[in-house]
């Protein structure tokens, strides 16, 4: 208080001193005009009365102006401690000229003050970010997270159990070196965190049976699904999350289920030929001895022997696919003439149902770099699939032509039952079919997901547009011979490049060669 009583008195005795000064200025104002003449005695008196009146004003206002000194000094004290962004600087209390003392001491109290309550906050946010860095690092889940650098800065107990490596081999680590993470497909992490940092703010993605052998112990094969989350520029640098659901036991009871079915489908091989070589004797020898119902039986059992053997190569490749087996040879090949071959046996199935199927092939088309006996399989599945599903429409139709970007583009069209739009996204999993049709249209659900295998592999892309009740497109593309034909001039094997279909591609590769 004694700092307060100090400050008062220095701006007391400031404006007693101006409001002194001012009475006798005013005074000897009024003096003067009276003995100059210029003003009677009782007009110099009013003169001076009014002139004192503005004078005391004049004194209040500077005595408000002094008060102010101390009061806006407290007032940047208090916002430059506060925690605006726009905080204005520390008042130099030294250069004050009232209330030095007094603003000095509040000053430092509230700063003592400030610092305590700092500290103290500090101690809460320390401790609240100790409690969640250990609950993250005993999440159950395995989780990783890097920067934009591929940095790894941090990782769960879970993640370094299931990854099978130690601390010091991952912190600190590209992730892409520290562990092998293998894709499906041409989607992967390394691709997907690129495209984010090009062209999003933030992004989720999500992926299927990833697989990963373990640094510890190669033998060991972990298969999950996996979550990514992207925050661009997250201040505390944690741009990148992914999250592992271990699928091990799931996935590999599949693949054991698939490696059965395709065991036992090898042994159909063998009487399925027989039976097809005995069908196509019995129709030289008895042609023209049959009446017309027995010929259509024969017809009838030709078409089926066609069926068995295409449904047979479709499991032992989708096994393939699924260990890595299925390789592509890349080679040379005219369009049109693998477009009207692959498809002879379809048009005499699509005859036997009362359909066509229809070609408009554009001309001179360049020669396509695609492994023959592959792409027969993905024509043959796509031209089945759509005189299956094309309810009462009477024509199939298959166009080709080079698109903007150079690629061979071919489409399928059907006009019958369509597929729902909610289906189309996951038309190429393997198994999946249309539940809403799958019990009147028979099919595995593999040809699809084969197809898109082969022309992956092939480098091109497959797609899908369909509307329910008004039909399907199915589109698919290869490459001209001429894009590849750098890539063969290096390989060992002058006649073709070979590349695996599908499968597990390690270094976030979709080619392995």
């Amino acid at each position: 208080m004694e700092h307060l009583h100090k400050a008062l008195e220095q701006i007391r005795s400031r404006v007693w001193l101006v409001s002194l000064l001012m009475q006798l200025a005013t005074a000897g104002v009024c003096v003067w005009l009276y003995l100059s003449g210029i003003m009677p005695i009782l007009p110099s008196i009013g003169l001076y009365a009014l002139l004192s009146i503005f004078s005391t004003l004049i004194a209040a206002a500077y005595a408000a102006r002094l008060a102010r000194i101390p009061l806006e000094a407290m007032g940047n004290a208090i916002l430059h401690v506060s925690p605006s962004q726009n905080a204005p600087a520390a008042p130099q209390t030294d250069s004050l000229r009232i209330g030095r003392e007094y603003v000095t001491n509040l000053v430092y109290q509230l700063y003592q003050v400030a610092s305590m309550q700092d500290n103290k906050l500090m101690a809460e946010h320390k401790r609240a970010a100790t409690q969640a860095s250990d609950i993250l690092t005993h999440l159950p889940l395995p989780v990783l997270v890097f920067n934009k650098q591929g940095i790894v800065t941090f990782g769960t107990d879970a993640a370094l159990s299931y990854c099978g490596i130690h601390s010091a081999q991952l912190f600190g680590k590209p992730l892409t070196d520290a562990i092998d993470l293998e894709f499906g497909s041409d989607f992967t992490l390394e691709s997907w965190s690129k495209d984010c940092q090009q062209n999003k703010a933030t992004d989720t993605a999500y992926w299927r049976q990833v697989r990963m052998h373990t640094k510890t112990d190669a033998a060991v094969l972990r298969q999950f699904d996996m979550a990514g989350y992207y925050n661009r520029d997250n201040p505390a640098g944690i741009e990148f999350i992914i999250t592992m659901f271990d699928r091990t036991q799931e996935y590999a009871e599949e693949d054991k289920t698939v490696g059965f079915v395709a065991m036992a489908i090898h042994e159909l091989r063998t009487p399925l030929t027989l039976m097809r070589g005995y069908i196509e004797v019995f129709e030289d020898e008895l042609a023209g001895k049959l009446d017309p119902e027995m010929t259509n039986f024969m017809r009838q059992m030709h078409i089926a022997s066609q069926q068995l053997p295409a449904f047979v190569n479709n499991i032992l490749n989708v096994a393939r696919i699924e260990e890595n087996q299925l390789s592509v040879r890349l080679g040379e090949e005219n369009w049109e003439n693998i477009l009207q071959t692959a498809s002879k046996e379809m048009q005499l199935r699509a005859a036997a149902v009362g359909k066509v199927i229809t070609f408009n092939i554009e001309p001179h088309l360049p020669a396509v770099a695609v492994d023959r006996m592959s792409v027969y399989e993905v024509i043959s599945n796509l031209l089945d699939n759509a005189l299956k599903y094309s309810g009462d429409s009477p024509e199939v139709k298959v166009s080709a032509y080079q698109a903007k970007d150079g690629m061979i583009e071919t489409v399928i069209q059907d006009t019958g039952l369509g597929i729902p739009s909610d289906v189309i996204p996951t038309l190429f999993e393997k198994f999946h079919r249309n539940h809403r049709n799958k019990a009147q249209v028979s099919g595995t659900g593999l040809g699809l997901y084969l197809s898109k295998a082969i022309i992956s592999a092939h480098g091109g892309n497959i797609w899908v547009k369909s509307k329910e009740g008004e039909g399907t497109t199915v589109g698919f593309t290869v490459k001209p011979f001429t894009l590849v034909a750098e890539e063969l001039k290096g390989n060992r094997d002058k006649d073709a490049l070979v590349r695996t279909a599908h499968g597990w591609i390690k270094n976030h590769s979709l080619y392995r060669r």
